[in-house]
């Protein structure tokens, strides 16, 4: 009798080398505090295995579908031509004025604008690479000291190691930003590419932050490998929203971590349409009393998508409050997951948590994986979850029919309604507006290219 063999699919690293990271930071004249850096976070990566699925954080998430051959060779242009991105993500968010707007092609800087008001205040809006070097005692106090730390785990450390381009922003003291800032990254080939946004508000100061994550579709496999720091000062306030739409041949994995200082708020809103398969680990650390934040996400996925997103709102002191909703749709074959949570230390007494995950499946065949959880180590504090898989209501479906609405404007009004309670934490309309075409694009099963 012929024995049957199965092959089981290994968990390979992307074919990054030392050697091609250092030959980048050379040609970038980078200062031997961040090689230095890049080689500490790059030992870590070698001595880190692979995540696999007996991982908790990644147990529900098999990403081994994924063609490293493709998606892992770092891919920068040469020649980025800023007219790639459509002009309906360039144009301005509010009227006609733009606070400022940096755009990278395939990982290179291809346009950057800063509004002369805001030259004027101080604020510092530019490329990570360009901060580096006209800003380096700044940049070297927060670029991955606080946030975002290599010991994360292999992808984090990856990260660190190997970041190739990325948004800088600073703004001083009691600086009060009026016009919105808005970074978009964008990518037309294949390969990995390894963005980085990091935002420090100083003490009192307040900001608006659009970031943008944004490909062409196309066959071959490519990857994200990102991170993004948000550092909110005491008193101050930024607002960050981030919205991906990368081509469905995208592999997406990202650390995002905030740290709110006393009576600073943190509100950040999170939109994922794109990707073949997106594992994002978020976090929101209040270091200070009187600090709040909060996280919102809106979520559609169809075909064979997964959508993993892992969130943990951490109270360090006492006096601080956090809340977090994401809403997700799902048709087809798609996958959502969330595991999210809430976490008081010893201590902080008086903190209120709360979040809230959402899921709406429109076909049979969808699935929603929601995990919430809290681990409370003080007396004396409210903390809540909520958590919902259910189907679109048909009651509603047949209301607006019988009023003589066609089913499928039905339906799109009934999740344009389900959406709309994150979608108002989006301060520009115009961004609203292109999330809800993305959401008809979805629903019709149009799968439209950028």
């Amino acid at each position: 009798m012929a024995s049957l063999t199965v092959r089981r699919r290994e968990y390979i690293a992307p074919p990054i080398h030392w050697d091609d990271i250092i030959a980048r930071a050379e040609a970038n004249n980078e200062p031997n505090w961040l090689i230095e850096m890049r080689q500490a976070a790059w030992e870590i990566y070698e001595q880190t295995p692979m995540p696999t699925l007996r991982d908790e954080s990644w147990r529900r998430t098999d990403y081994r579908s994924i063609n490293w051959d493709q998606a892992g060779h770092i891919f920068v242009t040469e020649n980025p031509d800023v007219n790639l991105i459509p002009a309906e993500n360039r144009a301005p968010l509010i009227g006609e004025e733009q606070g400022a707007l940096l755009a990278w092609v395939d990982s290179a800087l291809a346009h950057q604008e800063l509004n002369e008001q805001l030259d004027t205040q101080g604020v510092i809006c530019t490329d990570l690479h360009t901060a580096v070097a006209q800003y380096p005692d700044l940049v070297q106090k927060y670029l991955f000291q606080k946030a975002v730390r290599p010991e994360e785990g292999k992808f984090a450390a990856l990260h660190v190691a190997a970041w190739t381009h990325g948004l800088f922003v600073y703004v001083p003291r009691n600086v009060k930003v009026a016009l919105p800032l808005h970074s978009i990254f964008y990518n037309t080939g294949n390969g990995a590419s390894l963005g980085h946004v990091l935002i420090v508000v100083d003490d009192g100061a307040e900001v608006t932050v659009l970031q943008e994550y944004l490909s062409t579709e196309g066959e071959a496999h490519s990857s994200y490998i990102g991170g993004t720091e948000l550092l909110v000062g005491k008193g101050a306030d930024l607002k960050y929203v981030s919205l991906q739409k990368w081509g469905h041949n995208f592999y997406d994995f990202s650390h995002g971590r905030g740290h709110v200082e006393r009576d600073g708020r943190l509100d950040w809103v999170v939109g994922s349409m794109g990707s073949q398969l997106t594992k994002n680990f978020m976090q929101i650390s209040l270091d200070g009393q009187g600090a709040w934040g909060r996280m919102s996400g809106m979520f559609f996925a169809d075909g064979d998508q997964l959508l993993d997103h892992d969130t943990l709102q951490v109270h360090n002191v006492p006096h601080t409050t956090s809340d977090l909703l994401f809403k997700a749709v799902l048709k087809d074959h798609a996958h959502s997951v969330w595991r999210g949570m809430i976490r008081v230390m010893p201590g902080a007494i008086k903190s209120d948590g709360f979040q809230a995950n959402n899921n709406m499946l429109v076909s049979s065949t969808a699935r929603a994986d929601s995990i919430p959880g809290l681990e409370i180590e003080a007396d004396d504090v409210r903390c809540t979850h909520a958590a919902t898989v259910g189907k679109m209501e048909e009651q509603y479906i047949f209301y607006l029919m019988t009023r003589g609405v066609p089913r499928i404007e039905a339906e799109r009004l009934f999740i344009n309604g389900y959406f709309w309670d994150v979608l108002e934490r989006i301060p520009f309309e115009e961004v609203q507006n292109r999330l809800l075409a993305d959401v008809d694009a979805k629903l019709l099963g149009k799968h439209e290219s950028l």
